[in-house]
């Protein structure tokens, strides 16, 4: 519960970001306005699309973090994805000097997006959802490293989930009301980097096990199978089994 709670809140701090990147494309769906109840509809099928998106990146990087967390390497998992996510920041600083490259899914996105605004009907609103879900986007990393740590598909997939709900209230602000005016979304633009700086910190001091508490907590070892109880073993982890010998 704890993890959808943060999920949730950082999808919300991270919502007029959001907006920045996703609000052209939120202004511009191809929304049924005969009614309010239609414009409704439409504009919660494009978004629910989005956190479906998300919820399926969450859960398969679940997934590939179950398989580190099962061998051992938790911790070397929490502060990869720390330094990941410095790392990107440094990108989005320096970007404008980089070359800027524009690979085959790049193009297939521009050109699906393309063909489902050409059309008006409810499996564009949510094909476009689903799409822009898949598009590149620093926070939305920030979320999948937590995702990752989580360890199983189902965890990773409803931490995405409650990322993509936190983000709701302010796109669904953007389609209804024109979006959030420009002086709040610079203000509050700047806390973008300072969150992703924060979590690449916390998540780098969790594989650290340093033993502070909520923070750097110690992590148990797992030792022999044999003699390990169940309480030792992380959450999540079946507990071993000692084998059986027949004795002569």
């Amino acid at each position: 519960m704890q993890a959808l709670v943060a999920a949730l809140s950082l999808g919300f701090l991270s919502s007029l970001h959001c907006v920045g990147m996703c609000g052209p494309i939120a202004l511009a769906l191809p929304l049924n306005r005969s009614s309010k109840l239609s414009l409704l509809s439409g504009i919660l099928l494009y978004n629910l699309g989005r956190s479906l998106s998300y919820a399926f990146l969450g859960g398969l990087l679940g997934l590939a973090g179950m398989g580190l967390l099962l061998s051992g390497y938790q911790q070397a998992l929490s502060v990869s994805m720390g330094i990941l996510l410095l790392l990107g920041l440094l990108y989005l600083r320096f970007r404008s000097r980089l070359p800027q490259f524009q690979n085959r899914f790049s193009r297939s996105l521009k050109s699906a997006f393309a063909h489902w605004f050409g059309r008006k009907d409810p499996a564009a609103l949510w094909m476009i959802g689903l799409l822009n879900g898949l598009l590149p986007c620093g926070m939305v990393y920030i979320a999948l490293a937590g995702a990752t740590v989580s360890g199983t598909f189902k965890e990773g997939a409803l931490f995405m989930a409650a990322f993509g709900l936190g983000t709701l209230p302010a796109m669904l602000s953007v389609s209804l009301f024109s979006g959030i005016s420009l002086s709040i979304r610079k203000k509050l633009s700047t806390l973008s980097p300072t969150l992703t700086l924060t979590v690449a910190v916390l998540l780098i001091l969790r594989g650290l096990s340093l033993g502070i508490p909520y923070v750097s907590p110690k992590q148990p070892q797992l030792s022999n199978p044999q003699t390990t109880g169940c309480h030792t073993v992380p959450q999540g982890i079946a507990c071993p089994v000692p084998n059986k010998t027949t004795q002569p």
